[in-house]
């Protein structure tokens, strides 16, 4: 019996050494960098994202080394004399919520077969990821210089610039340490001491914590091979419910009301960022497609996101900013027309998601000099 008790406090003490010694070490950022994409099988044409990867393949995780070694950019890491290389960021109407890896903007922007003045062909790389929030753009973005992209997109829309909404995305929440070095190196008005931050602990990465994380980092893997057999990312749904065309008598957007849209409530601080972040790598903003309502209390509303004046004066601050700040800039507002959205005021049709792709292709060609 004594020998028992023996074993049993020996191997308790084992455990807790094993787990103390783990979180020391901690592995999992490390562990995350090893990925069998764009070796054992084909990168991901998008972030991993989803809630049903038992019919998608595709699940969503919050470590961004792991997301971005599953990407075909990963399989680039260095800037190639032979492509010319755009990064697309913004949220799921980038990512392409029920869209095809073939139907997205990137796809449909590759699909022009543009090359630059040396002839290089320009190649466009889906960075976007669901979720309304320029700050989460901005982590993604400082993540993929690694990469060293000769251009970036980044589509944008008024959801996603209160700074309010900007730590209500998962991604940014459990990533605090990727927000600390921006936030050093810019003077952004977010805190680290927000309680929206999910902060790690040193209990928190012991292994008994970490077995989620863990587990995510294999399953991404093992997804992998599902995805390179069926070329599946997604779950699309028989029936969708399309955006909400009668509309609530309510001119209220995100607490304001009219008739000032003040510009301090707006995170134009975050495209300041990026743009210094870039040190002189061309930044193109595009104002994406909305969904125009046209029935019930649309003369008050755009849709069910924008109030018309908020939706209006936005237009305009977001114009005069990219003026001063000498950024390309493409308002695609009203391009698309309402049959052409989906499930959202924001997630295009394949027809809507080309008709945007040869607007911004127009764009590009114009600042690469090339001549139509």
């Amino acid at each position: 019996m004594m020998r028992l008790k023996f074993v049993l406090l020996k191997a308790a003490l084992m455990f807790l050494a094993f787990n103390f010694l783990f979180a020391a070490c901690d592995p999992v950022p490390w562990l995350a960098k090893a990925s069998a994409y764009n070796r054992l099988f084909p990168g991901r044409p998008r972030l991993p994202f989803g809630e049903t990867p038992e019919k998608a393949y595709n699940f969503s995780l919050f470590q961004l080394d792991a997301m971005l070694r599953s990407h075909e950019l990963a399989g680039k890491s260095s800037r190639p004399a032979s492509e010319y290389r755009v990064v697309l960021i913004g949220d799921s109407s980038v990512w392409g919520y029920l869209l095809t890896p073939n139907q997205t903007l990137a796809a449909y922007l590759n699909q022009l077969g543009l090359a630059d003045s040396a002839s290089r062909p320009v190649r466009f790389y889906n960075l976007g990821y669901p979720t309304m929030s320029l700050t989460k753009d901005l982590m993604i973005l400082n993540r993929a210089l690694e990469y060293q992209p000769d251009m970036v997109i980044w589509l944008v829309t008024l959801e996603s610039f209160p700074w309010k909404k900007q730590l209500t995305s998962p991604i940014v929440q459990h990533n605090p340490q990727e927000m600390r070095r921006l936030l050093d190196r810019y003077p952004l008005p977010l805190s680290l001491d927000d309680s929206a931050f999910v902060q790690p602990t040193f209990w928190s990465r012991t292994l008994v914590n970490q077995r989620r994380a863990l587990a995510d980092l294999l399953r991404l893997q093992l997804y992998g091979v599902m995805w390179a057999a069926t070329g599946i990312d997604q779950n699309y749904p028989a029936d969708y419910d399309p955006p909400q065309e009668d509309l609530e008598a309510d001119e209220s957007f995100q607490g304001m009301l009219p008739p000032n849209l003040p510009k301090q409530e707006l995170a134009f601080e975050t495209i300041q960022a990026a743009s210094s972040l870039l040190d002189g790598t061309p930044l193109l903003l595009v104002n994406e497609p909305i969904y125009l309502s046209r029935g019930k209390n649309s003369h008050l509303r755009y849709n069910f996101f924008y109030p018309r004046w908020a939706y209006d004066q936005y237009r305009s601050l977001l114009a005069d900013f990219s003026r001063e700040q000498g950024l390309p800039y493409l308002d695609a507002w009203n391009l698309a027309p309402p049959e052409e959205f989906t499930n959202s005021a924001i997630h295009l049709s394949p027809a809507g998601s080309r008709m945007l792709a040869e607007s911004i292709g127009k764009l590009v060609k114009s600042q690469l000099g090339i001549i139509p």
